[in-house]
């Protein structure tokens, strides 16, 4: 039978979750945004709060939270704010792979590192010439007696110049492409390493975005993660499993917008009367909710699923293109229904729709999502 029901437990982890993200995260996200801060106060308050390391097992001290009830989590953040929430969730996306394909000391050593204090982890993989297309990575690996050696660089990763630890792939030949790719974990505080933090961005702009160059790193065979050469299923399989949490982004910053939306428009006069009387209005605000209310049963029959063990699925790639898109036309529409005031930062509809922007990009584009779901329906 199918239910729609969410259990005690899952209920209060929502609840817990909302007031967090109001209490903690909405009163500091416009200066945050404005000045690129780092929610490093944000962060340390979700560990305590156990709101952040959601995929690490019970038994290395973490929550162990199915992707179903991180994506409940997930949506509650981000309707606070997308940057300061990414912060808190990139740690997930850096697990996924030892998950997937580690060895229990891998496991012990970096994931049972992020339950015992504040700890921030990356997941490298896209570089200056390769994002959508993972295989043609540039940064190369070579074996030399019982290291490996890595050279190149990683552009826009989630924590990237904050990470005590990373996950990063690599290449033992380009011309293999994605048969060359193996995947490594790491200290961060390496010699070899060089980080910065990238700046100037759009949106979600408190997240911690870097730039990772890593000059004749050498680090031990023990670092490989799984097995050579297979480093691209495992960065593959990380983003079935991701995907779900990533449309739970977007339905959390749509659900602010039609919040603010509700608000103002019971609020704001014009030709006499409240605008929110007016019916091209509230067929905008209907349309909002017909969308949210299909983001969320994409986003969960999608999490339900990857839970099952019924990964890879394209419904990841359902729910992630569809509420990034649904995403972006909400938060757009609700800086049209704020008229000139959604259009100035005294209001928050406008960084909703520039932090909406994002969530089309990362993690494989609207695009890629469409590439993945038309190959699918060929191949039935």
């Amino acid at each position: 039978m199918i239910g729609f029901e969410l259990n005690d437990e899952q209920r209060a982890l929502k609840d817990l979750a909302r007031r967090f993200s109001e209490q903690e995260i909405i009163p500091r996200a416009r200066e945050y945004d404005e000045k690129e801060i780092f929610p490093l106060d944000v962060c340390e308050k979700a560990f305590a709060a156990g709101l952040i390391n959601f995929g690490v097992p019970a038994e290395l001290g973490g929550p162990g939270l199915s992707i179903l009830d991180t994506c409940l989590v997930i949506e509650e953040l981000n309707y606070g704010c997308a940057g300061i929430s990414n912060a808190m969730g990139a740690n997930d996306l850096a697990a996924l792979p030892l998950l997937i394909a580690g060895t229990e000391e891998q496991k012990r050593t970096y994931l049972g590192a992020l339950t015992k204090k504040l700890t921030f982890c990356a997941f490298a993989i896209t570089e200056p010439g390769a994002g959508s297309d993972v295989a043609s990575m540039a940064t190369g690996y070579r074996r030399d007696g019982d290291d490996y050696v890595i050279n190149g660089a990683k552009h826009f990763i989630s924590n990237g110049s904050r990470a005590d630890w990373y996950v990063t792939f690599a290449t033992a030949d380009r011309g293999l492409k994605h048969k060359g790719i193996s995947c490594f974990v790491f200290p961060a505080n390496l010699p070899g390493i060089t980080r910065s933090r990238m700046h100037g961005k759009l949106g979600q702009r408190a997240a911690d975005t870097g730039e990772i160059v890593f000059d004749n790193l050498r680090i031990p065979a023990s670092a490989l993660v799984g097995r050579e050469g297979e480093g691209f299923k495992y960065a593959m399989a990380t983003f079935d499993r991701s995907r779900p949490t990533t449309a739970a982004v977007a339905v959390g910053i749509a659900q602010r917008a039609l919040d603010e939306c509700l608000r103002y428009s019971q609020q704001r006069v014009a030709f006499g009367q409240p605008i929110a009387n007016f019916q091209a209005v509230q067929f905008m605000m209907a349309d909002m909710a017909i969308n949210i209310e299909a983001m969320k049963l994409l986003t969960y029959k999608a999490a339900w699923l990857v839970d099952q063990g019924q990964s890879p699925n394209a419904i990841s790639s359902y729910a992630k293109a569809f509420g990034a898109d649904a995403c972006m036309k909400i938060t757009t529409d609700a800086v049209q229904i704020f008229g000139g005031y959604g259009y100035m930062k005294e209001y928050p509809v406008e960084k909703l729709m520039r932090d909406a922007k994002l969530v089309q990009i990362y993690e494989g584009t609207s695009q890629i999502q469409r590439v993945i779901i038309a190959r699918d329906l060929l191949k039935r």
